[in-house]
């Protein structure tokens, strides 16, 4: 006999239940069902029997949370702390690691197949890491008042509730430990923390960027307004307490937003920018730049791009969405000539400044919408071999797309942080006369549901 309720839903809120969990959703959400009713359950593994209570019921889908493990999954580890299931940093944490990586190859399969209707493309194993922690070489942490205290830590999810965190685990330890001591350096001189209700207060954000190969930190202090009380004695005490400190930035963000850095910025100390290394070239990274935060990762993921570029040293290659040039100068050490375009015009500058000091003559950046560019070159007569892409999560712009398709390169590159969108461009893209010929995923965000991939594709002929 059904247990349904009058709007059809076989359970209620707060009731507690017995489940099976069958599959793991693209968020890492446990999936389970009642009388075919979907749940979504944090902290659960396919395989696994549960005891769980419903915290929300909708229409098409319900939510709930784990009251106990009756049958544990294999590939379960011991998760480290709930603020990390909380605070929404380190949502697979409970899952093995060798099982994370086959999640996310499986996810990429998926959307494909689903949303891009491509089959029989060979996705191959997620290229995943040694060591799966302290990874990130930035952090963007907010600063709230806490009992009358100065605190740092991380929002709870779908909230502005913080809760305080000391150590993130996937950060690098570095990063974790000059939070803590510019917190407490703030502390020591009664800055005051941002009232988001009542837009007062001193300090909003507290960023701290690593180079991860020569260890250099930024530190970017975000205020709420031009006045920075004691700024002067902060910063020294900033140098003194943390000796690897080569800059310190004062960003002015003084809107009601949750956008973290406003547009105006004052050099506390040292310069605007950082230096770290990759493949093989150095780069000076602005406090407003994209740059990727695994870095370990992203030599990986870059030189499996460059590979799918094929490059004899005879093409002319396009970069779009090039950011800082990190990928664009080694494409450019294969190729004839390459084009990195981008939007940003400080990136633009750190490009250029970043192609110099690394002696590559044979590249040009042009700060520009890529596709209307790429429409304009096309028309101007310009002969593009290869096109590379690193768009953001939203995925190419049909106009790009469109633009790519009259230009007609042999081959395209798409390096994808979203294989959703990855998998909607691709199906455009083989709409239009191309063949995807194998799809690599890495994993630059271990942890996390996050997966980048990196696509070839092929003109027909």
């Amino acid at each position: 006999m059904s247990n349904k309720n009058k709007k059809g839903i076989p359970v209620e809120k707060n009731k507690t239940y017995e489940v099976k969990v069958t599959d793991l959703s693209h968020q890492g959400l446990g999936i389970a069902h009642i009388e075919g009713y979907p749940l979504f359950i944090e902290n659960a593994l396919p395989g696994e029997d549960l005891k769980i209570q419903i915290t929300h019921v909708g229409k098409r889908m319900g939510y709930g949370d784990v009251l106990k493990i009756l049958k544990k999954s294999p590939y379960r580890v011991e998760e480290l702390e709930d603020v990390h299931f909380q605070s929404g940093t380190m949502p697979l944490q409970h899952l093995e690691y060798e099982q994370q990586l086959k999640f996310k190859q499986q996810q990429v399969k998926k959307l494909l197949s689903k949303v891009g209707g491509i089959e029989d493309v060979p996705v191959f194993e997620t290229i995943g890491m040694d060591h799966p922690y302290g990874y990130r070489n930035k952090a963007q942490i907010p600063v709230r008042e806490i009992e009358g205290k100065l605190t740092t830590g991380f929002y709870k999810k779908r909230s502005h509730d913080l809760i305080p965190i000391e150590d993130f685990v996937i950060q690098h330890p570095k990063i974790d430990q000059a939070i803590v001591r510019v917190r407490d350096i703030l502390r020591k001189y009664k800055i005051t923390a941002y009232d988001e209700k009542n837009h007062t207060g001193d300090i909003r954000h507290i960023i701290v960027r690593r180079g991860h190969f020569t260890g250099e930190l930024m530190i970017v202090l975000v205020t709420n307004s031009f006045v920075f009380p004691h700024a002067q004695e902060i910063v020294t005490d900033i140098q003194k307490e943390l000796p690897e400190v080569v800059s310190v930035i004062q960003n002015i963000n003084s809107d009601k937003t949750n956008v973290i850095l406003g547009k105006q910025a004052m050099v506390l100390f040292g310069q605007d920018y950082y230096v770290d290394q990759l493949m093989g070239h150095s780069f000076k990274i602005s406090h407003q730049s994209f740059y990727q935060v695994n870095s370990e990762q992203t030599e990986k993921l870059y030189s499996v791009a460059v590979d799918y570029a094929q490059l004899t040293g005879d093409e002319i290659v396009v970069d779009a969405y090039s950011g800082i040039g990190t990928m664009t100068l080694s494409l450019a050490e294969k190729a004839k000539q390459v084009y990195g375009v981008e939007i940003v015009p400080q990136a633009i500058q750190n490009a250029t400044t970043n192609a110099k000091d690394n002696k590559i003559e044979n590249v040009i950046f042009e700060v520009a919408d890529a596709g209307k560019w790429l429409v304009k070159k096309a028309k101007a007569g310009l002969k593009v071999d290869v096109v590379v892409v690193d768009p953001p999560r939203k995925g190419l712009a049909p106009e790009f797309i469109d633009a790519v398709l009259e230009i007609q390169p042999e081959r395209m590159v798409y390096v994808s942080c979203n294989p959703n969108t990855l998998a909607r461009d691709l199906k455009l893209l083989s709409e239009g006369g191309y063949t995807v010929r194998k799809v690599q995923p890495v994993d630059m965000f271990p942890q996390t549901y996050h997966v980048e991939s990196v696509a070839l594709l092929e003109k027909n002929l």
